[in-house]
């Protein structure tokens, strides 16, 4: 059976980014900052209104877990990814795209319905806010998961946005309980403020007593713990996890290893768009820590890949730049 480093369990989405400003999302009524789930109608609506603002035509295969599994993949870690698409056009096209970058999966047929879709709009102060209709990936569920790939990986990471749908929350404690069993290393992200906001309970339950990693914000660390300083954060989530790391955007990363809290320092940039960010650090992370490097290290290239990410647009970097981040760190 193929080793992996990262297997990973999210939503399947293609990404369309569009560049608008506050003035729109205000008279959308759209909340900035946050993903919110509509459905197809008004998704389209939405499409319609921004024909004007599409940054370019190229869409993206996409998804929080999915952005970092294919980060990971072309830093060079082995990974597979467990996801849901719709036998429709953007279901092949989510495929080919993740299977190019490298990660594996065992898609033997592909759902009736229509793929996940996502809404990515980027306002001039590089602020992402989404609003994602899941489509087939709502009905993610345990019968999805790999547990052979699971069990013969290094880390199970599992995306918080999971929590919004009931087959995908006891998906995502399936993997954990399962990678529990095996010896895998549990990772979770918190994925969004909102997500912590109003399915609090749900993410308990796909944390259990305790993951191995947690990835989080600074926004998501502050209302996960119900504290009002990232000092005060950091000490309350080591009940939540063994180790984590939580994002400071400009200001770099918080990350304990276990023993040690300590601040890394970000990598200046001129952010035009912030989706993406956060993936991407957990990605270059998850990577660095299959090599055996340390925290700080791992937190370094982190930052460093987020720093570049956000300097254009797109929740993903180039094939190439991957290593281009690597050697302009020391990897």
């Amino acid at each position: 059976m193929q080793r992996y480093h990262v297997y990973g369990i999210g939503a399947a989405l293609v990404d369309t980014e569009i560049e608008v400003n506050d003035e729109f999302l205000a008279n959308a009524n759209i909340e900035k900052g946050l993903m919110t789930l509509v459905d197809e109608t008004r998704q389209q609506e939405l499409l319609a209104h921004m024909k004007a603002h599409q940054v370019g035509s190229k869409r993206s295969s996409g998804g929080s877990a999915c952005n970092t599994i294919i980060a990971a993949s072309y830093f060079g870690a082995k990974t597979y990814y467990s996801y849901k698409v719709a036998n429709d056009e953007n279901g092949q096209f989510f495929r080919d795209d993740t299977e190019a970058a490298g990660v594996s999966n065992t898609m033997t047929h592909q759902a009736e319905g229509t793929t996940g879709k996502c809404l990515v709009m980027i306002t001039p102060d590089a602020e992402r806010t989404m609003n994602t209709y899941l489509g087939v990936s709502e009905t993610l569920s345990v019968e999805n998961i790999d547990k052979e790939a699971l069990a013969e990986a290094d880390f199970a990471y599992i995306e918080g946005y999971l929590v919004t749908s009931d087959s995908g929350r006891a998906a995502a404690i399936k993997v954990r309980e399962l990678a529990q069993e095996k010896g895998v290393k549990t990772v979770l992200t918190l994925s969004d403020p909102g997500m912590v906001q109003f399915f609090r309970d749900g993410l308990q339950e796909m944390l259990g007593e305790q993951v191995d990693l947690l990835f989080c914000n600074k926004d998501e660390a502050l209302g996960w713990t119900e504290t009002s300083t990232v000092a005060d954060a950091a000490e309350a989530l080591k009940k939540s996890a063994r180790t984590f790391a939580i994002t400071l955007g400009k200001d770099g990363a918080l990350v304990y290893n276990g023993n040690t809290l300590e601040a890394v320092a970000g990598t200046k940039a001129k952010a035009i768009d912030t989706n993406g960010a956060g993936d991407m650090f957990a990605g270059a992370f998850l990577y660095a820590l299959s090599e055996g490097r340390s925290y700080v290290d791992a937190a370094k290239l982190a930052n460093h890949a987020a720093a570049q990410v956000v300097s254009q647009f797109g929740p993903r970097l180039r094939p190439e730049q991957h290593a281009e981040v690597k050697t302009q760190v020391g990897f």
